[in-house]
């Protein structure tokens, strides 16, 4: 089984220590060894010449037949066997070996043919020099490696935490945030050398203000152009009223009533773009918001709940029915788990009427709508959304198969959703069909608590009180 690597393993900060660390521990390696090759070297040689200089005054004084210097001696018992062939063979050499338990520099040469002349030199000095020598190395790197992954680390962090900085931003301007900007201090001062992430913040800062500047202005636009439109549709829609029955003039107040409905939802878009959208806040019992919702979607193509509540607000809900394909656009209510929740209902049954509408136009009978608890899901058992919707959310005029609309309800009830402070999803049943889900945040007030019970409805009749 292979074992997942933790996350940290792979930031800047880890690789940036794990390098440093190497590369220090390589370079006090090599420094090392070339000190103490070179200080061996040396200490040796050193040791080495005071015992071939002591075996050459050994050897005259042998020679002369006087008495042998002190630590001369003829095959004496301790002298290294490779040794002593060297100086029978006729050759002269030295060697370091343990005698009498401390280290020892050897040196000898041929005495009389058979025998060996050795000259023993104590080497614990030599040896003590060359083990301080070692542990000198050893520390001083071990010292040098901590400071220089101190310094390293101060540095690398200084980095990492502007990295981080700028990626806070971009997630920020990533959620909707266009004023959000890294600003960071080095770019502020011409003449101060920019490095990397200094580049990097101003691309980013630069980016979203030519974003935001593009958004801006399409805000405006579509604010302008639906704002300029109201008006002709306004007297367009009073003259259609005057033309005399018939089927021509139902088909001009069906294209009059489409536009001025997509005049509408243009309108709310822009003020949803502006993100300046104020919250009416009550507590709300999410059955009788959905069943009103489902009402109002099962009602006149003009039925618009929460009309005439909704001053100031621009909340103008209408929900029409598909009337052109004989479909049945029946909906069932089923609440598993009632929630009181804190909210703003215009703007609820906003959200769930466009998921209902979308549900019967795009999808197939039965539409049912489920009350859980904070949670209503609106499922349809059709082919279910695309796979862009799923993967990326709702875009505006963005239809796929020839479908009808112009692909701004989802649009609304995701943005009405965002105000609300609720979450709502998009997905694919296993069994077919699209399932859209509302997460609602709720506190409800003291003493209150949800009701159970499961109930369906294709219709008004069993609304609760006060349903409307």
């Amino acid at each position: 089984m292979r074992l997942a690597r933790p996350r940290w393993s792979g930031t800047l900060a880890v690789k940036a220590a794990v390098f440093i660390t190497v590369m220090c521990c390589a370079l006090a390696a090599l420094l090392g060894v070339l000190v103490h090759v070179s200080v061996t070297h040396q200490t040796v040689g050193e040791a080495r010449d005071l015992a071939l200089s002591r075996l050459e005054d050994a050897t005259t004084a042998f020679e002369a037949g006087d008495t042998l210097g002190f630590g001369a001696e003829v095959d004496p018992p301790g002298l290294p066997a490779a040794l002593r062939r060297l100086a029978v063979a006729g050759e002269r050499g030295t060697m370091v070996a343990e005698h009498r338990g401390r280290p020892t520099m050897w040196a000898a040469g041929p005495a009389d043919g058979e025998r060996a002349l050795a000259v023993a030199v104590d080497y614990r000095q030599s040896a003590r020099t060359i083990e301080a020598l070692d542990n000198a190395i050893l520390w001083s790197s071990v010292l040098a490696i901590g400071a220089t992954l101190l310094v390293g680390a101060v540095a690398v962090t200084r980095v990492t935490r502007r990295l981080h900085a700028t990626a806070r931003v971009a997630r920020r301007i990533s959620a909707g945030d266009l004023d959000a900007r890294v600003d960071d201090p080095r770019t502020k001062d011409p003449t101060r050398p920019q490095d990397e992430v200094a580049v990097v913040a101003v691309a980013l800062d630069s980016m979203a203000s030519s974003l935001q500047g593009k958004l801006l202005s399409e805000q405006r636009f579509t604010a302008d152009v639906a704002h300029e439109l109201r008006t002709p549709l306004t007297g367009l829609h009073a003259a259609a009223e005057l033309l005399p029955p018939g089927r021509p003039t139902e088909l001009v107040r069906d294209r009059v009533a489409a536009l001025r409905t997509l005049t509408e939802d243009l309108l709310e878009i822009s003020r949803l773009d502006t993100g300046h959208e104020r919250l009416e806040l009550d507590t709300e019992s999410l059955e009788a918001v959905a069943r009103r919702a489902v009402r109002a979607a099962a009602g006149s193509p003009g039925a618009t709940p929460g009309a005439g509540t909704g001053a100031g607000t621009g909340i103008d809900i209408g929900i029409g029915i598909d009337t052109s394909t004989g479909t049945s656009t029946d909906t069932e209510v089923r609440v598993v788990r009632d929630a009181l929740v804190e909210t703003d209902r215009r703007r609820l049954e906003r959200v769930l009427g466009n998921l209902v509408a979308n549900a019967r136009l795009h999808g197939r009978a039965p539409v049912v709508l489920t009350v859980n608890g904070p949670v209503v899901t609106v499922r349809d058992h059709g082919d279910g959304y695309p796979e862009y919707l799923t993967a990326h959310g709702p875009q505006r005029f963005r239809t796929e198969g020839g479908a009808k609309g112009h692909g701004l309800g989802l649009t609304i009830a995701a943005g009405q959703a965002e105000v609300l402070g609720a979450r709502l999803t998009f997905a694919n049943a296993p069994d077919g069909g699209a399932v859209a889900t509302l997460t609602l945040p709720h506190t409800p007030p003291a003493g209150a608590g949800p009701r159970d019970g499961t109930t369906s409805s294709t219709g008004g009749d069993d609304l609760p009180d006060g349903a409307a």
